[in-house]
């Protein structure tokens, strides 16, 4: 395997490890971690000695979304200034600094997403469990990689859900439905609100939630109870259980979400936000985007 940028692999017995690591930029999502998470799941997969994949981040938290400093800060001009025609920084940057004005090709915008949407799926479609570490925060579209594993160990004072759903942005795994039901899904998706690790499991979104200082012992427990069942077994029983939610029509969601998103960035409010981050800054942006919601969990 070619040297990884995003993020590590190792195997320790039975558990293969894979470990976000940008930790300086809150293990932002970028065009390359998809495809090299999708790469060392399907490393796991191939290997005969793996039974369970660990998936947790490097830093103060699980994972802050995509990072969209760059993006979302800098013009259309400036930042093709640094692309290679045809190159996937290009591609982001054609679709992330489109302003007013210009002709947008919706199906540019879901060449890009479709594809990290394949690298977030690997885990979903791994034929063996993904257990989910989640510390500090899991935001934005962190939250498809934690929603497409099987189980979630969280921190139970971290912060999981996505508020770009306020604006400049879609969950394009679509999973939320899935894993919290009908209502709760709305309760969050027309919020932006974030739950805390206690909450998420008491909406099963999460399997438990232990405190920081037990929250390695809690994964590592977890790891070790499913690595104990044979690959066969753990791959049927992975198989049947996502039939169920394939049938539901996941698929279908998806491909709804992933265009959504692009559309998201495309509208009144969605170039208005662009503009003040280039102005102000994204961190500023995003903090006046979530103010006036107070950033409050459900419970609150």
């Amino acid at each position: 395997m070619n040297t990884l940028k995003t993020l590590t692999y190792e195997v320790t017995g039975r558990i293969a490890r894979i470990t976000l690591n940008r930790p300086a930029r809150g293990n932002g999502i970028t065009l390359e971690m998809p495809a090299e998470l999708a790469a060392c799941v399907e490393r796991a997969n191939l290997d005969p000695k793996v039974h369970v994949v660990a998936l947790s981040g490097n830093g103060k938290g699980f994972c802050g979304g995509y990072d969209l400093v760059v993006a979302a800060e800098q013009n259309a001009d400036d930042c093709s200034n640094n692309a290679s025609p045809g190159s996937p920084l290009d591609l982001n940057t054609q679709i992330r600094n489109h302003e007013p004005g210009q002709i947008w090709d919706p199906m540019l915008d879901y060449a890009m997403m479709s594809r990290n949407v394949r690298g977030f799926m690997s885990l979903f479609y791994s034929e063996k469990p993904v257990i989910c570490k989640v510390h500090g925060f899991c935001v934005a579209g962190g939250t498809d990689m934690a929603l497409c594993s099987d189980l979630v160990i969280i921190e139970d004072t971290a912060r999981i859900g996505y508020p770009p759903a306020r604006v400049w942005g879609v969950p394009t795994t679509g999973l939320w439905v899935y894993r919290v039901g009908l209502e709760k899904a709305r309760r969050l998706l027309f919020t932006g609100d974030c739950l805390n690790g206690i909450e998420a499991v008491d909406w099963g979104l999460a399997t438990e939630a232990p405190t920081a200082a037990k929250l390695d012992e809690r994964f590592e427990y977890f790891l070790e109870r499913v690595a104990r069942l044979p690959i066969n077994q753990l791959t049927m029983m992975k198989l049947l259980i996502n039939q169920t939610i394939l049938g539901q029509g996941l698929q279908t969601t998806q491909l709804l979400g992933t265009i959504f998103d692009g559309i998201a960035r495309h509208t009144k409010e969605g170039y208005a936000f662009q503009k003040r981050a280039a102005e102000a800054g994204f961190k500023q942006a995003v903090k006046e985007r979530d103010e006036p919601f107070e950033d409050v969990g459900p419970s609150e």
